[in-house]
C-alpha cells in the first residue's frame, strides 16, 4: 500500500517547451533533459525543437528538413530509455507567419506529435524583413495580430511566449499603448480554445519578466484561456526553471489550473496540487 508521503510526492507536472542540438543554438541530448526533470520532480517533458522550414528558411536556427527523421529518432530513444521514470513525449515548436499554413499542415501530419507549439518570432530576420517598416508600435501591433491568426489557423495546441515582441525593442515597449490591441487579439484567441504559454525564460531576457508579463496574464485569465508551463530550456539545467514563481503568479492573477497536452488533448492540474508537487520535491532535495 502506498504511503501518504509517496502520494503527496507523486510527480504531476510537465515541462512543455525544450530544445535539442538540432536547432543549432541549444545543447544537451533529450536524455539529459529527462535526467534533470527527474531530479526536479516532474512527471514528464515534451521535447519541442524548432521545426524545419521550407528550403533556405532560417536554417541557422532550426533543424533542416533532412534532419527531421533524426529528431523523431532522438526523442524516441529518450522515451524508451526513461520509460517508467520520466515520460518523454514528442512535440514541435512551429514558427508561424501568414501563408505558412500549407507547409505546417503537411509537416505536422508526418509524426504522432503530442503537442504543437505555435510561435511568432519577431526578432528573426525573415520576420523583420517582411513586417518591420521602422515603426516599432506598428510592428508590435502586427505581432499580436499574428498571434490571433495563428490561433485561428487550427494548427496549434498552444501559443508560445505570447509577448516576446517586447524583447525586440525593449526601450519602446509600453503596454498601455498596446493594451486595446492585445485585448482584441486575446478575445479572438479565447474563441478558438487554443492555450497560451507561461514561459519562464523571460526572466533572463532584456525585459526581465515572464512571457507574458503579469498584466497580459491577467487578461488571459479573464478570458479563461488555458495556460501551459514551459521553461524554453536550451540546456538541461534550465528544465523546470522558475516554475515555483510561475505557479505563484498564476495564483495571484486568479488561475485555478495549469495545463499540458498529451496526444494533442489538454490535461489539467489544479494549482494547489502543482504547487504541492514542487514543494515536496524541493523539500526532498
Amino acid at each position: 500500500m502506498a504511503s501518504r508521503y509517496s502520494i503527496m510526492t507523486k510527480p504531476l507536472l510537465y515541462d512543455s517547451h525544450m530544445h535539442t542540438p538540432l536547432c543549432k543554438h541549444a545543447r544537451g541530448e533529450p536524455e539529459e533533459y529527462a535526467a534533470v526533470a527527474e531530479q526536479r520532480g516532474l512527471k514528464g517533458v515534451i521535447i519541442t525543437c524548432h521545426n524545419p522550414g521550407p528550403k533556405g528558411w532560417s536554417p541557422q536556427i532550426r533543424m533542416a528538413l533532412d534532419e527531421f527523421g533524426n529528431y523523431l529518432a532522438m526523442v524516441e530513444r529518450a522515451r524508451q530509455e526513461w520509460a517508467g521514470r520520466v515520460d518523454v513525449r514528442l512535440g514541435l515548436e512551429s514558427d508561424f507567419m501568414p501563408d505558412m499554413e500549407p507547409w505546417l499542415e503537411k509537416l505536422h501530419a508526418q509524426a504522432d506529435f503530442n503537442f504543437i507549439l505555435g510561435s511568432v518570432h519577431p526578432h528573426n530576420r525573415y520576420y523583420k524583413e517582411r513586417y518591420f517598416n521602422g515603426d516599432a508600435l506598428a510592428y508590435q501591433w502586427q505581432y499580436f495580430e499574428h498571434l490571433a491568426v495563428a490561433a485561428e489557423s487550427g494548427l496549434f495546441d498552444c501559443l508560445a511566449h505570447p509577448d516576446l515582441v517586447k524583447d525586440v525593442f525593449p526601450e519602446q515597449w509600453d503596454l498601455s499603448r498596446l493594451l486595446d490591441r492585445v485585448r482584441q487579439s486575446l478575445d479572438r484567441i479565447a474563441r478558438t480554445g487554443v492555450a497560451m504559454e507561461l514561459n519562464t525564460s523571460g526572466l533572463h531576457k532584456r525585459i526581465k519578466e515572464f512571457l507574458p508579463g503579469a498584466a497580459i496574464l491577467a487578461e488571459m485569465q479573464l478570458r479563461d484561456i488555458p495556460v501551459v508551463l514551459g521553461s524554453d530550456a536550451h540546456q538541461p539545467d534550465r528544465v523546470a526553471a522558475d516554475f515555483d514563481q510561475a505557479l505563484e503568479l498564476l495564483a495571484e492573477v486568479g488561475y485555478d489550473n495549469i495545463s499540458y497536452f498529451l496526444n494533442r488533448q489538454r490535461q489539467d492540474v489544479t494549482l494547489p496540487a502543482a504547487q504541492q508537487s514542487l514543494a515536496t520535491m524541493s523539500a526532498g532535495r
